[in-house]
């Protein structure tokens, strides 16, 4: 995460806290310096997309959803004080999207080849912008542990591509998660009032997924699915990840 600037409160402030509160799901990786940029072009009334482009180039590239993305810029404007970003505005971001968008996927070592889920590696990467942005405090990981036994090839592949689908249509796409080895799964979430419903749903998501018989023998009954809280410290949160790893309970 690159940190912001001191600049005195304004319009990038709100802007910022009103992306947070309503569409944005990563508070930790919402600044590029590209926000500046386009926050001076607003508050002149001057053309916007230039930098309007480079942002999007910048969530695209960073793996951010074009509708997070788009919410995101009207948010900026409706924070002005205007009610629909133009139409130029639109065009350059979604562009630059695409761009970024493309550059990504091909940085996608942070992907395992076998499940095509975020590796252990991602997930540490944004545990650090987590603690660098200070909202660690705020985020819970979600633990899934699904392994039953020895399991190798199609049916491995299988029930994590089922659990990474249970997890994301649990929590949403947008939080991290990746898989940690050994048929343990992780998401960094900010936890509601409805976690435990959630995690409910989790469960039985998956159960419904992992139906089919040859799957399912592969997978732990029931699924185990708990919260850790994350410890004071980056490094202290790498060694929770690594206790994880070895869990056998």
């Amino acid at each position: 995460m690159r940190p912001m600037p001191h600049l005195p409160e304004g319009l990038r402030d709100r802007w910022r806290a009103s992306s947070v509160e309503s569409v944005w799901l990563r508070p930790a990786d919402w600044y590029h310096p590209a926000v500046d940029v386009l926050v001076d072009a607003v508050l002149r009334d001057a053309d916007p997309c230039a930098a309007a482009e480079e942002l999007g180039r910048a969530r695209g590239y960073e793996g951010v959803g074009i509708v997070e993305t788009l919410d995101d810029l009207a948010c900026l404007y409706r924070t002005a004080g205007v009610a629909t970003p133009p139409l130029d505005a639109i065009r350059a971001l979604s562009g630059g999207w695409a761009d970024g968008s493309s550059a990504g996927i091909g940085a996608a070592s942070a992907f395992d080849p076998e499940t095509g889920l975020p590796t252990r590696s991602y997930l540490e990467l944004r545990l650090r912008e987590t603690y660098e942005g200070g909202e660690h405090t705020s985020h819970r990981l979600v633990v899934v542990d699904v392994a039953a036994g020895e399991v190798s090839g199609f049916l491995r592949a299988a029930r994590s591509a089922a659990t990474g689908a249970a997890l994301a249509s649990a929590f949403g796409a947008g939080h991290p998660m990746g898989t940690l080895g050994g048929g343990m799964f992780a998401a960094l979430i900010r936890p509601g009032d409805d976690l435990e419903r959630r995690l409910d749903l989790l469960r039985a998501d998956l159960a419904s997924r992992c139906a089919d018989i040859e799957v399912r023998a592969t997978t732990r009954q029931p699924v185990r699915a708990w919260t850790e809280p994350l410890p004071d410290t980056y490094d202290g949160a790498l060694c929770l990840l690594g206790r994880l790893v070895r869990f056998d309970g």
